[in-house]
Parts: C-alpha cells; sequence; structure tokens
C-alpha cells in the first residue's frame, strides 16, 4: 500500500527508536520536501506559505484536508503523517481540494496558528488523524467521529532553592529545589483529578547543577494541562498557579462537515462511535479561526499508545479512512 511505503520513508528520517522529526528541524524540513514531492506527483499545485507551511491544491480548492509532519522525540510512525498521507490520496482521487502540511504541531501548533492568523482560510478543513487512545479498539470500530477537542494549557515554572553539598548539609538547613518541585508535581496530579474530566502531566524536569552529590539549587519543570470546556480549563491553571506559555481553547467540531463524514460512515456500513479527542489538533485552530472543521479518527491498536514506536493502525482501517475522506470532500464542494 502506497501510503504504508510513505510512512516508512517518513519514518526513516533521523534515526534513532522512533520518529525523530521535532519542529523546525533538518528533518522536518526533509518531511516536506518528500510531502511535496508527493504531492506534484499527485498533480498538485505546490507552495509554500510565509510560516512553512507546504500547500498542495487543485484548481478548485474550498475544501482542505491535513495535518502536521513533526514529531514528538521517538514517536510514532502515524501521528499526524497519516493525515498528510491520506490527504494527497483523497485529493488526487477526487480532482478537488487542497492538502496542507502545518509546521511544528507538537510544540504549539505553530503552523496552522500562523497560517489561521493571516485570515486566507478555507470553506472547510477535514483532519484524518490516529485516535491515540483505546476507544474504537474497545468498540471494534475501524474509524470514529470527533465531537469536540479538548483545551490545554501548557506552561513552566521554576522552583528556586540553596545548592550544596549532599554530604554536609543537614537535613534540617536545606532548601532543595527539587523537594519543592516534587510537592508540586503531587499537586498537579492532585488538582487534575479533582475537576472533572481534567488532565495534567509534568513531563519535563530539568535539575541544576545535576550533580549527584549536590543539593539542587533549581528546577525547571514543564506543565500541560487539559480539560474538556474553558470553564474547567480556567479553573485548572488557577489551582495550578500556571502562567501559560501556549493554549489552545477546547474546539467543538461544525455541524456541516460532520454530517458530511457522518453520512460517508452510514453509506459504507460502519459502524458510528462519537468520541472527544483529548489531544490538541491543527483543526482545533482552524475551527477557532472561524473555519466549518471535522475530525476522523483512524482506530489505534496496541491498546491505542501513540507518542510512541509501538503506535500502529491497520491498512485496512487506513484504506477506508481514505475513502470516507474522499467522499467527504466531494460532498463538500
Amino acid at each position: 500500500m502506497r501510503v504504508f511505503e510513505r510512512l516508512d520513508e517518513l519514518y526513516a528520517i533521523g534515526g534513532g527508536l522512533g520518529a525523530n522529526r521535532i519542529g523546525g528541524s533538518a528533518e522536518e524540513d526533509r518531511a516536506h520536501e518528500l510531502a511535496a514531492g508527493w504531492m506534484r506527483d499527485a498533480g498538485l499545485s505546490v507552495e509554500v506559505d510565509p510560516a512553512g507551511n507546504l500547500i498542495g491544491r487543485t484548481g478548485d480548492a474550498r475544501v482542505w484536508t491535513g495535518s502536521h509532519l513533526d514529531s514528538v522525540p521517538n514517536g510514532g510512525k502515524f501521528d499526524g503523517t497519516l493525515g498528510v498521507l491520506a490527504g494527497i490520496e483523497a485529493v488526487e482521487r477526487v480532482g478537488r481540494g487542497a492538502v496542507v502540511a502545518f509546521r511544528d504541531e507538537e510544540t504549539g501548533c505553530r503552523g496552522s496558528t500562523a497560517f489561521a492568523e493571516r485570515g486566507q482560510l478555507p470553506a472547510a478543513f477535514l483532519e484524518v488523524h490516529v485516535e491515540q487512545g483505546p476507544v474504537l479498539e474497545r468498540a471494534g470500530a475501524p474509524l470514529g467521529l470527533v465531537t469536540d477537542i479538548v483545551g490545554l494549557v501548557r506552561g513552566e515554572k521554576v522552583f528556586e532553592g540553596d545548592p550544596g553539598h549532599a554530604g554536609t548539609v543537614p537535613m534540617a538547613d536545606r532548601r532543595d529545589a527539587l523537594v519543592a518541585a516534587a510537592e508540586y508535581v503531587l499537586h498537579v496530579r492532585d488538582a487534575a483529578a479533582e475537576v472533572e474530566g481534567a488532565v495534567a502531566t509534568v513531563g519535563l524536569l530539568v535539575v541544576e547543577p545535576g550533580a549527584g552529590n549536590v543539593i539542587p539549587g533549581r528546577v525547571r519543570l514543564s506543565v500541560d494541562a487539559r480539560a474538556p470546556d474553558r470553564e474547567r480549563l480556567d479553573r485548572l491553571a488557577a489551582e495550578l498557579q500556571l502562567e501559560p506559555s501556549f493554549r489552545l481553547e477546547p474546539a467543538p467540531m461544525a455541524d456541516e462537515p460532520r454530517a458530511v463524514l457522518r453520512a460517508e460512515l452510514e453509506a459504507r456500513g460502519l459502524p458510528l462511535v462519537e468520541l472527544a479527542s483529548g489531544a490538541g489538533h491543527d483543526a482545533a485552530i482552524l475551527a477557532g479561526a472561524g473555519v466549518p472543521t471535522a475530525m476522523l479518527f483512524v482506530r489505534s491498536l496496541n491498546g491505542g499508545v501513540s507518542h510512541s514506536p509501538d503506535e500502529h493502525s491497520s491498512p485496512e482501517d487506513v484504506d477506508l479512512a481514505i475513502d470516507v475522506l474522499a467522499g467527504a470532500i466531494e460532498r463538500l464542494h
């Protein structure tokens, strides 16, 4: 299957364990070069906008589809890339529409944000993406229809202490920055548990000076907090005393493109599973900018694992997703 051959080619960029195409890197650049060639092979007119987003379009390009080509470190084969490759296949098949590969989604949807700010927006946007969770696999459904995309905030917290000798400073006299940070990490866990539907993660800790025999004098940590609606997101951010460096508002999907995707699923006799997305996506940025937007999830296997080399979806499910996407693009035109 051509899509899987291309997924393998993108996955090999950068080497190492898993996908390693960090936003803004030479590896992300190489992925965009490959995708540009595949767009041209599909007969699309290719351009790069001022933010570096790659766009391949037909002469009739009211409806757009796509996703991103960057990855987290040691990421999976399907996250983002499937949406771009499925889009190329669907637009080539239909002969209408446009495909976009947004830049640097993983660190804050930078490409799609810049695109939305320019104001030259499509009439509708559809994004195919792996679910990144276990719901569809448990339901025995190859595809799912997204109802909403969760809101999220990201930021950093810094804890200062007094560095000192690990063997000579009495415990009662210490100001250990890592101990303070550890207490905050537990607070993050507990605060998110108190807000229904919310989650929060500390995924990065930088300890200074970073020696085994020195009391930590400074700790910087990351916080990623998510909730289904604005009220709960605001409440969680306030409880965490977090000043966000990035914020993505909760985004409901639009009625018309969702109805079109639903009709395509029903026409193929596929089960209708509707679910919210706990991950942020470029689609949320376009929805927030007023573009009628919908998302189609592809079943994630291996228990729904994602952001991992174990991420996987089947060729059969991917083929169904391309069929549904192509039908939806044609209907929306």
